[in-house]
């Protein structure tokens, strides 16, 4: 380095954010809020925020019944009801920060579907159904589920299919850029293709590593998601998902976001196409990765769903296909700590960055003194 982008970039940092995704770049602006002279730098390997920041679905949602459901079999009441209050909690915040211009947010409902062979599975939905909107009604102050008819002339799936009211979508491109624009405004550093190899707490502070320098941080804050276990020893592991998207189809019927089998399915529409992702649970194995990529198992099975279910005697063609890295653990329980003295987490948001990145980012901010 010269001595310019030492003393300019590098020198005298109080607060160094690892990660420009949803999380890094909202714990940098709430850094930045509380400690309005820190400098605060935010790190970012990529190009682009790698991770899911920019390669999710833009589903502005809270979960489908049935994957609620699924969360009380395995976590109680109070930590389902927790982790939906975070996530209604977080997209307020996200909307309040940028507004619902900038992010492009619409609220057309969401929808579940249930294939013809998934009887039983809609049947213990609306079982549920009732016990679920009990327990929700003190966030939402109103029913969150109800029962509807195939009104979008799907095929191959049940006549009966669950809607909430409360479910939108955003671009999560224009969401990114305008969370970038706000952090930069605000004195902030940001700096990509930047990858940091090891960081070390001294106690008064901490070394960070790079392929060619290394440089100090009174505090360090990982928000690496699915990258993390890099950093940490800690019950979180990759998971990828799959998307692609269709080129424009013209009369297009379908409006809002579509979930499918307890949500390892998703669907929307976006300037006249369709953007569908998910089939992780095809080969959780081989999607437990940091690796980005595609296979033919879920690719196929993706377009099969799309001829068979979603847009039955519509023709179409895939423009696009890509993946995103998610954070997940044993539990649906992000981690928001010190590692050490100082150095903080705030990762494994379970596939509902959109949701919970922003309050996620704060909480982890708000650790620091």
């Amino acid at each position: 380095m010269s001595y310019w982008e030492k003393t300019t970039w590098f020198d005298h940092i109080d607060f160094t954010v690892i990660g420009s995704g949803i999380v890094g770049l909202s714990c940098a602006l709430q850094l930045k809020t509380r400690f309005p002279n820190a400098k605060v730098l935010v790190l970012e390997r990529g190009v682009l925020p790698q991770g899911a920041s920019t390669k999710n679905a833009g589903f502005a949602c809270f979960g489908s019944l049935s994957e609620i459901l699924e969360d009380l079999k395995h976590h109680s009441e109070q930590e389902v009801f927790n982790l939906v209050k975070l996530r209604y909690e977080g997209l307020k915040l996200l909307r309040e920060t940028l507004g619902d211009s900038a992010i492009d947010y619409q609220c057309h409902g969401g929808h579940e579907l249930f294939l013809n062979s998934q009887q039983t599975l809609l049947d213990a939905c609306l079982d549920g159904v009732y016990k679920v909107n009990q327990l929700l009604e003190p966030i939402f102050k109103s029913q969150v589920f109800h029962t509807t008819s195939n009104t979008f002339r799907f095929k191959n799936v049940l006549d009966t299919y669950l809607v909430t009211p409360f479910e939108g979508q955003i671009d999560t491109g224009k969401m990114m850029s305008s969370l970038l624009q706000k952090v930069i405004s605000k004195g902030v550093f940001v700096l990509n293709s930047f990858e940091v190899e090891d960081i070390i707490d001294l106690g008064n502070k901490v070394v960070i590593k790079t392929k060619d320098f290394e440089f100090f941080s009174l505090n360090v804050c990982i928000t690496t998601n699915g990258f993390a276990s890099q950093f940490l020893e800690e019950d979180i592991k990759p998971a990828r998902a799959q998307v692609l998207i269709t080129k424009p189809i013209e009369n297009l019927p379908l409006k809002g976001t579509f979930h499918l089998d307890k949500g390892y399915y998703y669907f929307r529409n976006i300037h006249n196409r369709i953007l569908f992702g998910g089939g992780r649970n095809l080969d959780f194995n081989a999607e437990q990765t940091t690796a980005f990529g595609l296979t033919d198992l879920v690719q196929k099975h993706l377009e099969q769903l799309l001829k068979g279910v979603i847009l039955p005697g519509i023709p179409f063609e895939i423009e696009q296909r890509w993946s995103g890295i998610m954070g997940i653990g044993s539990q649906k329980k992000v981690l928001v700590k010190p590692i050490s003295e100082r150095v903080y987490c705030g990762v494994r948001l379970g596939g509902m960055g959109i949701a919970i990145g922003s309050m996620v980012g704060k909480q982890l901010a708000d650790l620091l003194d």
